[in-house]
């Protein structure tokens, strides 16, 4: 007598089945595993974006200096320098950074302006000092060397 072939089919059509729909499972799995990676992506990229756009405000207004109001007027906190003009015209900041230069031997170097004034020299702070002495250096007050270091432009 023949055997049936159909239970034998079933039961491979069933057992494959079940095979597909573990694997679907995984799969499932991974895709959403990818879309909360990819999610996580979109939101650090915009972090980064905010982060960057506010580095970039603060080196403009950083480059430009603070404007402060005289007579109603903005005024650079850091006018150009002119012929015979006096270090009182710069914020008190500034004159000491101008302090430490006139005590200095020769051209001094960020870090060294950081210790004298006692700044720690994380750099973030030896990085806010380097804007403060370029800006001198951009509005006439210092010179910058090749070799980065600043000295005064007597």
């Amino acid at each position: 007598m023949a055997q049936d072939p159909e239970p034998d089919l079933r039961g491979l059509i069933t057992a494959r089945r079940a095979e597909l729909e573990v694997q679907a499972e995984k799969l499932s799995q991974q895709l959403q595993e990818v879309r909360d990676e990819l999610e996580e992506l979109a939101v650090a990229e915009r972090v980064a974006r905010r982060l960057a756009e506010q580095v970039r405000t603060e080196a403009e207004r950083t480059a430009t200096g603070p404007a402060g109001q005289v007579a109603g007027r903005a005024v650079l906190a850091v006018p150009p320098r002119e012929r015979g003009m006096d270090e009182a015209v710069l914020p008190a900041d500034y004159q000491r950074i101008m302090e430490v230069e006139r005590r200095a031997d020769g051209p001094v170097m960020v870090k060294q302006v950081c210790g004298e004034l006692g700044i720690a020299s994380a750099p973030a702070r030896s990085e806010a000092m380097r804007a403060k002495l370029n800006q001198l250096v951009e509005r006439g007050w210092l010179r910058k060397l090749v070799d980065g270091k600043f000295t005064t432009t007597l």
